[in-house]
């Protein structure tokens, strides 16, 4: 039995229950205008539009983020920002090799021994090796995830006591 046919059946079962003369046919009072969307139109047989078809107006819903759970905040942040530290040490990586690729190590070392003169043993590799540079950014990455998600979290409990202040923040929903 398909849906219809059973809210049909179900709604013909309803109006021979209701003995009052304020039922209608649904056994509801006559004038209660919610309907169903799969009952059936007591003039022509067809199927009623539900109340969220393409022919109806978008529903606008209005909400405020009145609360964030702060644990979920650390989380989320200490995962984002893990991301962008291995991001961090990956281009490092990738911009000193081609840096390197290019010549450009090798050239700014010859321009220093041009100024400097050849009484001074400089090697700007020493200083710049590919070792030190993704030491330095792994480094950069560490304590990068430690103050974001630090930081989020302290922003997290500000926002809860603003918001506790204020009422939230007011967002309006639509189901375009």
């Amino acid at each position: 039995m398909t849906p219809a046919e059973r809210a049909t059946a179900s709604s013909a079962a309803a109006g021979t229950q209701g003995k009052g003369p304020a039922t209608g046919q649904t056994g509801r009072p006559a004038g209660d205008a919610t309907r169903s969307a799969t009952a059936t139109a007591p003039s022509t047989g067809q199927q009623a539009r539900p109340r969220n078809g393409v022919d109806s107006v978008p529903r606008r819903v209005r909400l405020s983020l009145a609360r964030v759970d702060p644990w979920s905040i650390t989380k989320l942040s200490f995962l984002l920002s893990v991301a962008v530290g291995i991001a961090l040490v990956v281009a490092t990586a990738v911009i000193w090799s081609v840096l390197d690729g290019m010549g450009v190590f090798t050239d700014l070392n010859g321009l220093l021994k041009d100024v400097v003169g050849n009484e001074v043993d400089f090697d700007l590799l020493d200083y710049v090796g590919f070792g030190k540079v993704l030491s330095l950014a792994t480094v950069i990455a560490v304590v990068d995830v430690v103050l974001l998600t630090a930081l989020s979290t302290i922003v997290a409990f500000l926002y809860n006591v603003s918001a506790a202040l204020v009422g939230g923040l007011h967002v309006t929903l639509s189901d375009d």
